[in-house]
């Protein structure tokens, strides 16, 4: 996939989302979508549509192509591992975590944006021991002290 600028990236997965939740895609609802005037819009489209990712279809409706929509399903991706690891790992609210993702989902090299998603999958695997160490992560986040040594370390002292 060819680089694509910040905003491209923001119109492509706005398209995808809007997409996903409605039939049909709508210069007003992107506009709305995004928090832009309507002639941003319309000139957004207009070069998404010169570099093949969309089509403008008649009474204003907008779809993407088979390239846009990979470009798109790419970007969402990417701000959906963002999002699980700054709420479900780090603990950041919903709120901060979607604009955070929002922020990074564009600047991330393809070998971090693979290791966090591991660390994502990891985390999210039922397990005990990642349960205790989330609570553990999270009891120092709130009081700034670990919560007494974990198993590893005693191990560790105990070999030593």
């Amino acid at each position: 996939m060819a680089g694509y600028s910040q905003s491209e990236e923001d119109y492509l997965e706005a398209l995808y989302i809007i997409g996903m939740e409605n039939k049909v895609i709508r210069v007003k609802d992107v506009a709305q979508a995004l928090n832009v005037k309507m002639p941003s819009v319309v000139a957004a489209i207009k070069s998404l549509a010169e570099k093949g990712l969309v089509e403008k279809e008649k009474y204003g409706h907008i779809e993407l192509t088979k390239e846009g929509e990979a470009v798109a399903q790419d970007v969402y991706a990417r701000h959906q591992m963002l999002y699980a690891f700054f709420h479900e790992i780090l603990g950041l609210s919903p709120e901060v975590a979607e604009e955070d993702a929002c922020k990074v989902e564009h600047h991330l090299s393809p070998e971090t944006r693979e290791r966090l998603m591991q660390m994502v999958e990891y985390v999210r695997a039922c397990n005990e021991d990642n349960v205790k160490f989330l609570d553990r992560f999270m009891h120092f986040v709130k009081t700034g002290k670990k919560a007494g040594p974990c198993e590893g370390c005693q191990a560790v002292a105990k070999s030593e």
